[in-house]
């Protein structure tokens, strides 16, 4: 595509102009966030004198390139996570790990089992099938239920946002060109990072000074029955399935021990390839051999692709924002702004991401915005696998930030642990402020070595 010099004032105000009205579309008109993010790009072409088949062709080239990077993944995710969960198997690994870790530990046990199930499971969906342990504890122990829901939390909030394959991560790192193998190395880092502070830490803090009871409803449930549960090692060893192909991928092509082997771990650790096997190994373990047939399987999964349509268009739209501001010269603007202010990009990532969520609320609407921005300033193309991923931990950390109340997320939580809007904001907004803001400064140091 011939790419048209357009002059820098009218692309900055258009820039301007069009995310000032995606943002008031989505906030005081509450529209559908694809629209907006649709009509918000085209402003833009439209405002910065785009020729007219230039924002066509922007706009094909952002769903297609997007989407043919991570349709498949988010959809073999989804499915992957509804069988963990339909079969027990999230928890499996709470009970587990709070047995193993006694009554005293157990924060640290839920905190893990959160990072843990976030990855091939929604956070909604996590949150609602592990809670209940949570309020068990708390009546078993007589603490503020806040002592175990927050770690619960917090875990499940790093999962969701740091490590591939929950969708966050993978399509910040599809839009950034990052091999995968990377950004969950990081995303481990940064991850272990935020769950500690955010969780077991602040867990402690929240339970002392915010007696917050367990609901009425949860408290008169039998607990959970173990025996009718899978294998915790079994649990364990399918999640990490596509996690070990995937980052053995990575390592096949810089360690030179692992080169008569690279063709096939290349193979093999293509995310789509590894979600598909592990997907396929979940249905036979978790599925048929726990008493579900073909076709209670395939209702489950196809069940589990409904909320996956929404995401997909969401993340296109944000792939057309980004070549919209690409192909129109904004993104070597930018950079070059960027580059005169002397700000790490890991910086200006984690910015960007912050301010669309303080804005919006949507973690994901965020996310695909700052990639859109950061992945258009030329820059990008000259930085190496490990500071590419740390770039997207910051959009991740960015877009995790500050939970408010134009977050479906938060409100979830209010009903859930039964708290007023004063405590959720105290307790779960300060937790998921820890949680971004310190897996952002763990990859900034990472970058410092990249």
């Amino acid at each position: 595509m011939d790419i048209v010099t357009l002059d820098p004032t009218r692309l900055i105000l258009a820039a301007v102009f069009g995310l000032i009205v995606l943002l008031i579309l989505i906030i005081r008109f509450k529209l559908q966030a694809m629209i907006a993010i649709l009509t918000g790009s085209i402003l833009i072409g439209l405002a910065a004198g785009m020729p007219f088949e230039q924002i066509i062709d922007s706009v094909n080239d952002g769903i297609g390139n997007t989407l043919k990077g991570i349709a498949l993944l988010v959809g073999l995710g989804s499915m992957f996570g509804a069988i963990l969960e339909i079969s027990g198997g999230a928890q499996t690994l709470a009970v587990t790990m709070v047995n193993k870790f006694g009554d005293r530990k157990a924060a640290w046990a839920l905190a893990i089992t959160g990072l843990v199930i976030a990855m091939p499971v929604f956070f909604d969906a996590g949150l609602i099938i592990l809670i209940p342990l949570a309020f068990s504890l708390a009546k078993r122990t007589g603490r503020s239920s806040l002592f175990y829901a927050i770690p619960l939390l917090a875990g499940l909030a790093v999962g969701h946002a740091f490590i591939p394959p929950t969708p966050g991560p993978v399509l910040v790192a599809t839009m950034l060109n990052v091999d995968l193998g990377w950004v969950i190395l990081v995303g481990i880092f940064c991850g272990i990072c935020s769950m500690i502070v955010a969780g077991p830490v602040w867990g402690s803090i929240c339970g002392k000074n915010f007696q917050i009871q367990v609901p009425e409803h949860v408290a008169n449930q039998p607990d959970i029955d173990e025996s009718k549960l899978p294998g915790f090692w079994t649990i364990v060893s399918i999640i990490l399935i596509p996690l070990l192909l995937i980052i053995l991928k990575s390592l096949a092509g810089v360690i030179p021990a692992m080169q008569s082997m690279k063709s096939t771990l290349t193979f093999l650790g293509e995310p789509f390839v590894a979600l598909t096997i592990s997907t396929i190994v979940a249905m036979i373990i978790l599925g048929y051999r726990h008493g579900y047939n073909g076709e209670q399987l395939e209702k489950v999964m196809t069940k589990s692709l409904e909320p996956v349509g929404l995401i997909l268009l969401v993340t296109a739209c944000g792939g057309v924002l980004r070549y919209i501001l690409q192909n129109s010269g904004l993104g070597t603007i930018i950079g070059e702004a960027v580059a005169s202010a002397s700000l790490p990009l890991v910086i200006v990532a984690f910015i960007v991401a912050a301010l669309v969520r303080i804005s919006v609320g949507s973690a994901t609407v965020a996310m695909t915005m700052a990639a859109g921005i950061i992945a258009a300033m030329p820059e990008i193309a000259n930085l190496s696998p490990i500071h590419l991923a740390c770039i997207t931990a910051a959009v991740a950390g960015g877009a995790t930030v500050c939970s408010h109340f134009n977050d479906s997320g938060f409100w979830l939580v209010k009903s859930l642990v039964g708290m007023d809007e004063k405590t959720t904001l105290k307790t779960w907004t300060i937790m998921e402020t820890l949680v971004g803001t310190t897996g952002f400064l763990v990859a900034l140091i990472i970058s410092f070595f990249a």
